[in-house]
């Protein structure tokens, strides 16, 4: 039975280094497979990586996952954004620290710039803390030319390091 709506895949980064960062990541993936509008198909494996851009705080913790959704890209933004709020997100600083991070990174081949979302996410190809958990489950993923696994193999991926082996983190309560 179709509901008429379709599908499309999208991929998100997931980060944070205030309190219990790991949680809320999961909680983050929790809530949007709970969605009726999304189910996440795809998790990377979690990683410890040192700060970026403001190198002052603590190490993050980061992820990857692939989301499939109905929604279009703006509407996935917000709400991820909504997600970000209800785990008490805080935006004070730029690369500042923060609970969680949801970032859209691509969404199905779509190419796009407004004030509000720009897509494939314009610094992704650059960081290493993004496109190693994303090389887990997309490394033929082609970004801005070339794919996840070929960028990767040109970043900086210094001191990043599994802090999880298994894709199945996100899923169990602690």
């Amino acid at each position: 039975m179709s509901s008429g709506k379709t599908w499309r895949r999208a991929t998100l980064g997931l980060g944070g280094n205030i309190g219990d960062p790991r949680r809320a990541m999961a909680d983050a993936l929790r809530a949007l497979d709970a969605r009726p509008d999304c189910r996440v198909a795809a998790v990377s494996r979690l990683y410890r990586t040192p700060p970026w851009g403001k190198t002052d705080q603590n190490w993050f913790f980061n992820a990857c996952a692939a989301v499939e959704t109905t929604r279009d890209p703006e509407a996935l933004l917000e709400t991820c954004l909504e997600i970000e709020r209800t785990l008490k997100r805080v935006r004070k600083e730029r690369w500042g620290p923060r609970t969680i991070d949801i970032d859209l990174l691509t969404f199905d081949g779509v190419i796009l710039a407004n004030d509000k979302l720009q897509l494939p996410h314009p610094r992704m190809t650059e960081r290493g803390f993004v496109l190693m958990p994303l090389a887990d489950f997309a490394a033929d993923l082609e970004v801005a030319g070339r794919t996840v696994g070929a960028w990767l193999a040109d970043a900086d991926v210094a001191g990043i390091e599994v802090a999880d082996e298994t894709a199945d983190w996100w899923r169990i309560r602690e």
